[in-house]
C-alpha cells in the first residue's frame, strides 16, 4: 500500500508541473540518487525472494512509465514555451529598421574579387566554364598528365572519397579538370575561364582545406608563349589597377603544361604594407605554360593545334589587393572582419583606364 501511494504521489506531482525545471526537481525526488523511490529499489535486498521480485517487476515498470510520462510533459511544456515567446518576440520584418543599430549586408571579398575576375576576363574574350566539386580520376589527374605516382595524389594531399565503382572519386584539387572538359566538348578554338571552388589537406596561414582558383584556357592554331606573356600581364595590371605593375616569368614545372613558368609581380615593403607595382622586391602570383601536347591527346584535341593555360589563388589575389593578413579569416564568419573588409553593393570597380 505504501508503494502504491509513493507511485500515484510521483504521478500526480508530476502531472501539476507546468515548468521543465520543476519536472527535473520531481525526478531528483522520485529517482534521484537519494530518491524516493530509488531508496526503495535498494531495500528490495533485505525482502524475500517471492516479494523481491513482485516488487522490483512493479518499481521498475513504473520506473520506465515516469520517465516517459517526464519526457512527454516536457515537450509540452517546451513547445508551448516556444510559442509563447514567438509571440511575444514577433518581429515584423516590414517595419523600417532602427537607425544605427543594424549591420549593413555586404558583399564578401571572396565574392568581390570573384566578380572582378569574371568581368576582367569576360572583357578578354574568354567563356565562363564550370565544373563539378567531385571529380574522378581521369579529370582530375590522368587527363592532365599527372603520373601514378605524383606527389599531389597522396592522401595528404588530396580528399578522396569511398566509392562502390571501380573509379576513384575525389574533391577536385585543382580547377584544370574544367579545361579538360571544356577541350572534349567545345570547338576549337576556343577560350575559356573557370573559377570556383578546390580542396586540399592542409591548414594555415596561408593554406585553408577549401580554397578558390581561376583556371584560363586559350586554344587554337599559332598560339605561342607570346601571347600567354601579353594575355598574364594585361589581366595583372587591369586587376591590381598598376599600369606599371613589373612582372618576372620564372621557369618552372607543371605536369600539364610545357614550357611552364611561375610569375612574379614586383613590391616594396614599406611600414608594414606591401606596396605593388613599386620597388625590386618579387612576389609569386600564379602560374601557367604552353599546353602539354599529351592533355590535348587525352581530350581528343588535334595536335596541331596549340594553347596557353593559367592558374591562380583567388584568396591570394585578394589578400594582395586588398590587404589581409590571414586566409583563414575568409572562413570564420567573423562580422566584425566582414564589415571591415566586405565591400558595398553599390561599389563598382575601376577598370577605366584599360
Amino acid at each position: 500500500m505504501h508503494n502504491d501511494q509513493l507511485i500515484q504521489s510521483a504521478l500526480n506531482e508530476v502531472e501539476e508541473c507546468s515548468s521543465v525545471e520543476c519536472l527535473e526537481a520531481k525526478r531528483v525526488k522520485f529517482f534521484g540518487k537519494n530518491g524516493l523511490i530509488t531508496k526503495e529499489l535498494k531495500s528490495l535486498s533485505k525482502l524475500p525472494l517471492e516479494q523481491k521480485k513482485e516488487l522490483g517487476e512493479k518499481l521498475n515498470k513504473f520506473k520506465n512509465q515516469f520517465f516517459l510520462i517526464v519526457e512527454n510533459k516536457k515537450s509540452i511544456i517546451e513547445s508551448k514555451e516556444i510559442n509563447l515567446k514567438l509571440a511575444r518576440d514577433f518581429l515584423d520584418s516590414s517595419l523600417p529598421a532602427r537607425e544605427n543599430n543594424y549591420f549593413e549586408a555586404k558583399i564578401h571579398p571572396i565574392n568581390q574579387t570573384i566578380n572582378e575576375i569574371v568581368s576582367i576576363l569576360g572583357s578578354m574574350g574568354l567563356t565562363f566554364e564550370e565544373g563539378p566539386d567531385i571529380e574522378d580520376d581521369f579529370h582530375n589527374f590522368s587527363a592532365l598528365n599527372i603520373p601514378e605516382d605524383h606527389p599531389a595524389r597522396q592522401m595528404h594531399d588530396t580528399f578522396y572519397l569511398k566509392s562502390t565503382k571501380t573509379d576513384s572519386y575525389v574533391l577536385r584539387t585543382h580547377t584544370s579538370p574544367v579545361q579538360i572538359r571544356a577541350l572534349k566538348k567545345m570547338q576549337i578554338p576556343l577560350g575559356i575561364f573557370a573559377p570556383g571552388r578546390t580542396y586540399r589537406c592542409d591548414s594555415d596561414i596561408t593554406h585553408t582545406p577549401m580554397f578558390h582558383q581561376v583556371e584560363g584556357l586559350v586554344v587554337d592554331k599559332d598560339i605561342n608563349f607570346a601571347n600567354l606573356k601579353w594575355f598574364v600581364e594585361k589581366f595583372c595590371k587591369i586587376f591590381f589597377n598598376k599600369k606599371d605593375l613589373k612582372l618576372r616569368f620564372r621557369p618552372s614545372y607543371f605536369p600539364f603544361t610545357e614550357p611552364s613558368a611561375e610569375v612574379d609581380i614586383n613590391y616594396s615593403y614599406s611600414s608594414g604594407k606591401i606596396i605593388l607595382g613599386k620597388g625590386s622586391k618579387w612576389m609569386e602570383i600564379l602560374g601557367c605554360g604552353m599546353v602539354h601536347p599529351e592533355v590535348f591527346k587525352m581530350s581528343g584535341v588535334d595536335s596541331s593545334v596549340t594553347g596557353f593555360a593559367f592558374g591562380m589563388g583567388i584568396e591570394r589575389l585578394s589578400m594582395l589587393k586588398y590587404g589581409m593578413p590571414d586566409l583563414r579569416d575568409f572562413f570564420e564568419g567573423d562580422l566584425k572582419w566582414l564589415e571591415h573588409y566586405g565591400f558595398s553593393f553599390f561599389e563598382e570597380t575601376d577598370l577605366s583606364w584599360r
